[in-house]
């Protein structure tokens, strides 16, 4: 697996991480402890060497399991978790970035993990209630009492990260970021990244399952997954963008590749500080999902993907109101 540094202070990690939230939270289709360990561990023996996990994950059982799978090999791998949310009767409860409760959740991480030191240490979602310097220095203190290496942050605005970074140093953000959602592309996340050293963590970066090509209009989503939520995934949004699974396709045809391949291979050919970190619960899908950064878009490729895609208008909005609210975008 090839390599790449995110921020200016050397933290090297696989080229595609992986996203542990979809073992156990979120969707209709979860995997036990057992299982879970077992496809971590079989991204490790591939190669993987970025595991993304947070405290809302379950609540607390996604680090856990995260935790026991990676102790193993603790020194071979960058773990990510996350604070940022109240957690009340084991359910999210609005947002908390206070400092005492950020010091006090990354103590409750470390014992989840079972680690001595958190690698990477995301906000989760920013908190209109805490000043974002109040937030950079409870991680700056965390980082200088040998509990944490790096700070992060997912879904902020530019502004927000420029002022963090004065502050502690922003080492990545993870926003989403796909061929369905290219807002770093217009809101001024990449401009910033690509000032201030920042790297860059696309999550969801398969539309949440859409861009692999197994969903249709006619798919019909679990119980309990948050998709059935999200204006894309109504039928008649998923049949209005096929159009970019289509594509997607057609890329794929001419490369020997899936459309899950194309579409992680263009986000690494957007800069070399982008690590995307696809999900999955299956391990031929794992599979598939690493051989993407062995697929090559040249220049040409790239300048037909983006000429097809100024003819695609995509359907319908990535959140609900509610939850696009919570971003700071």
């Amino acid at each position: 697996m090839q390599k790449r540094i995110l921020g200016t202070d050397g933290l090297e990690v696989s080229a595609l991480g992986f996203g542990c939230m979809g073992l156990d939270f979120g969707y209709a289709t979860k995997v036990t402890r057992p299982e879970g360990v077992a496809l971590i561990r079989a991204a490790v023996e591939r190669g993987v060497t970025f595991f993304d996990t947070a405290e809302v994950y379950g609540p607390f059982t996604n680090e856990e399991m995260v935790g026991e799978a990676l102790r193993p090999v603790r020194d071979q791998v960058v773990i990510a978790t996350k604070f940022g949310f109240k957690i009340v009767d084991g359910k999210q409860a609005g947002l908390d970035s206070r400092p005492d409760h950020i010091k006090a959740v990354a103590d409750a991480s470390l014992k989840r993990l079972g680690i001595e030191v958190i690698d990477l240490f995301y906000q989760h979602r920013v908190d209109p209630n805490v000043p974002i310097e109040d937030v950079a220095g409870a991680v700056k203190d965390l980082i200088a009492a040998g509990k944490v290496r790096h700070f992060g942050l997912s879904e902020p605005g530019a502004q927000t990260v420029r002022r963090a970074h004065a502050v502690q140093k922003v080492t990545t953000l993870q926003n989403e970021y796909s061929l369905w959602t290219r807002g770093p592309e217009t809101n001024g996340i990449l401009e910033a990244c690509e000032e201030l050293g920042i790297g860059l963590v696309p999550y969801s970066p398969l539309g949440k399952g859409f861009l692999t090509g197994a969903m249709a209009s006619g798919t019909k989503l679990g119980e309990g997954d948050f998709r059935n939520i999200l204006p894309r995934f109504t039928p008649e949004a998923m049949e209005k963008n096929q159009a970019l699974v289509d594509l997607l396709k057609s890329i794929g045809a001419a490369k020997g590749a899936t459309p899950a391949q194309v579409a992680l291979a263009w986000l690494l050919a957007q800069k070399p500080w982008i690590v995307p970190i696809p999900g999955t619960t299956k391990l031929h899908r794992l599979e598939e999902n690493l051989g993407a950064a062995d697929v090559v878009l040249d220049a040409g490729d790239l300048a037909q993907i983006r000429q097809a895609l100024a003819g695609i208008d995509v359907e319908g909005e990535r959140y609900p109101a509610h939850l696009l609210a919570i971003t700071g975008l």
